[in-house]
């Protein structure tokens, strides 16, 4: 039998489990968690259940699908003009790694909010916006978060709706400043608007290959077969589509300089770059059955996160596809029809409006000064994960 020595044990990790954005993740103080990053990594594929070779995460907190597999650590910033850093990490179901390279647009909304609730952000209102000035880490990128407050509490109920979303929430803004460029990468990593992909099986593939919110290739849905009005079920549903669309992905990760060959970019880097299929307006049926028409949309998007369709958009999938629709002369600026000041992206879960402020330097070169979008975000449980200890 085993000893007290030799006998497991559990110990318990205090967190948040928050919805934001049409994601939901495991927040944690940095603070409460080991400063040796191989041992916090362990500890927290333990909490979300990975790596699970039935893909289920049915021994953690995940949820089994890339929207619902991921961490978020934050805590007090050292950065200037900043109150909190913000690290991501996109958790594969059936790996044992934590992808730390890019960041998650739609659980920015939730930083601000948790932030308020663990006391890490000094004089925040008792009504009206707290403005949370966040540092995100994994980028090296500012982000602002207007969060609504009352009676000095953070306000999360309210009749927001946001498409993906089934219920009613506040509304919170978050502002991302200069999100081109992040992680040492440039706006447009090989300096051009549009490039050819010479992908094996699909031949020459033209995109946009661009470096804001999270890298991202942009490529007409056409390109790959699809129309852009289809179901993510459905084109999950097909396997040959889906390592088409891979190909895509590896090839644009090393025309942008993030991995050596394709092989590598598959194996190594399966968050980024993300894969943005897009095509023109027409109508179609969301995923709760209502109809989506043609002049409701300026652009239609389907997109891909771990290698499957994501249910709505990412919201770095959004930054990324309102630069370079702001952008002239790229694959995205052909197709979308700006019908006002902010892109009306057509996913399947609905529509989100995204708005990019475009400059041009002296010297001809562009950068995005802004990209302003509204979320919500709810905490979902507060407590305690318990984990084996390593």
């Amino acid at each position: 039998m085993p000893t007290a020595e030799t006998h497991p044990v559990q110990r318990p990790l205090t967190a948040t489990y928050l919805r934001g954005g049409t994601s939901k993740g495991l927040f944690f103080v940095a603070g409460d968690l080991p400063t040796d990053p191989a041992r916090r990594d362990a500890l927290l594929l333990r909490a979300i259940g990975s790596p699970d070779p039935y893909g289920r995460q049915i021994d953690g907190m995940g949820g089994a699908t890339s929207s619902t597999s991921k961490v978020v650590l934050v805590s007090r910033s050292s950065q200037p003009d900043c109150d909190v850093d913000y690290l991501f990490g996109q958790v594969p179901i059936d790996a044992p790694r934590i992808d730390w390279s890019g960041s998650c647009g739609n659980l920015a909304a939730a930083v601000g909010p948790f932030a308020l609730h663990a006391g890490l952000v000094d004089g925040a209102p008792r009504e009206g916006l707290a403005r949370v000035r966040i540092w995100q880490a994994n980028l090296g990128q500012r982000i602002v978060a207007h969060v609504p407050m009352a009676a000095g509490q953070v306000q999360e109920l309210g009749d927001f709706m946001l498409d993906g979303v089934p219920f009613g929430a506040a509304e919170i803004r978050l502002d991302f400043l200069q999100p081109g460029g992040g992680a040492g990468l440039p706006l447009l990593p090989s300096g051009r608007q549009r490039d050819v992909l010479d992908v094996p099986g699909l031949g020459a593939v033209e995109a946009t290959l661009i470096n804001a919110g999270n890298p991202t290739a942009v490529v007409a849905a056409a390109a790959l077969g699809i129309q852009g009005t289809e179901l993510p079920n459905a084109l999950n549903a097909d396997a040959a589509l889906l390592a088409r669309c891979e190909a895509v992905r590896a090839q644009a990760a090393v025309a942008m300089g993030l991995a050596r060959d394709a092989a590598e970019a598959s194996r190594e880097r399966p968050a980024t770059p993300k894969l943005a299929l897009i095509a023109a307006p027409r109508a179609y049926t969301a995923s709760d059955g209502r109809s989506v028409g043609a002049g409701d949309v300026d652009l239609l998007v389907r997109m891909l996160s771990m290698g499957v369709f994501h249910h709505a958009v990412p919201g770095t999938g959004a930054i990324a596809l309102a630069a370079a629709a702001a952008l002239p002369g790229t694959v995205i600026a052909s197709l979308a029809g700006r019908g006002g000041a902010a892109l009306r992206l057509g996913h399947p879960a609905g529509l989100i409006p995204v708005d990019a402020q475009a400059v041009q330097g002296a010297d001809g070169g562009w950068d995005i000064a802004q990209v302003s979008v509204s979320r919500s975000a709810r905490r979902l449980m507060t407590g305690q994960v318990w984990v084996a200890d390593v």
